[in-house]
């Protein structure tokens, strides 16, 4: 960086990796093998990008930086000549997935901090979906995310009704240049149905889902029976009917539930007044 008069830009969350035994780990972790194809978002200096490479792993690698894709098109020029690697240049928010690469797929990523949950939303919330995605995160997302019920949030449920997650190494701040204010930690994430062929909702009742979880996390300190009396066009009679269906509690607080008591309150509650359905 240093030689070539180059600076991490702070407002593009840019942390490069610079131990070598972590790359190392993501390497093993990733398993790069010849027939397999990889999304990087986010290759920064190619340190990662090079690793994946060398095992034999077909890349399509999405940067924004324009100084970094720059770079990153120079020493690797050998790798896009033989057609091993495809570089954009461009947000990854704005690209059309099924353009960039070809299903199967897998996703490695240090994700850009602020741009998590976008991401997260991206790859998850619809086809087509990557066989799995190796992702660094900040450690206290890759812990909400994989959270059990008394933990939960609204992007925990999310994440896990669409895949299994888990953790799977913790990555120390002096691992990076410059090093971040925070710890963070490298996950694993298996999407549930990568193809899209057979979803667990058809997409109005998806959507039914998440208003009724969204409802429920707006206050998520409160009881269960209190918020979405108030977040949702029901009545108190009417929750709490749709709650004993369910058999949830109505004490509960939002974070207790699981994805499935979700689910199931989704089909207790029915349809909400202004859903319209097909």
């Amino acid at each position: 960086m240093r030689d070539e008069g180059l600076r991490a830009r702070h407002s593009l969350s840019q942390n490069f990796l610079a131990d070598p035994d972590v790359l190392q780990s993501i390497l093993d972790l990733a398993a790069p093998e010849p027939g397999l194809s990889i999304l990087e978002v986010g290759p920064g200096l190619g340190i990662l990008t090079a690793g994946l490479l060398d095992g034999g792993a077909s890349v399509t690698a999405v940067e924004l930086d324009r100084r970094l894709a720059a770079r990153l098109a120079r020493t690797q020029s050998d790798a896009i000549d033989r057609g091993a690697l495809k570089l954009v240049q461009g947000d990854i928010l704005d690209q059309q997935i099924a353009e960039l690469v070809e299903a199967p797929y897998e996703v490695v990523a240090n994700v850009p901090y602020h741009i998590t949950s976008p991401i997260l939303h991206r790859f998850l919330g619809r086809p087509p979906r990557p066989r799995r995605l190796i992702l660094m995160l900040q450690r206290e997302v890759a812990e909400r995310i994989s959270a059990k019920p008394g933990d939960m949030s609204y992007l925990s449920a999310f994440v896990q009704f669409h895949a299994a997650v888990r953790i799977a190494f913790t990555v120390p701040r002096e691992a990076f240049e410059p090093a971040p204010d925070v710890e963070s930690a490298v996950v694993e994430i298996e999407p549930l149905d990568p193809s899209g062929d057979s979803p667990r909702l058809a997409p109005p009742d998806e959507d039914q889902l998440w208003r009724i979880v969204q409802a429920g996390f707006r206050e998520r300190r409160k009881k269960l029976h209190n918020v979405l009396s108030r977040q949702l066009p029901m009545s108190g009679a009417e929750v709490a009917r749709a709650l004993g269906d369910a058999g949830i509690d109505g004490d509960r607080r939002p974070q207790t539930l699981s994805v499935d008591e979700w689910l199931a309150l989704r089909v207790a509650i029915g349809p909400l007044p202004g859903e319209t359905r097909p």
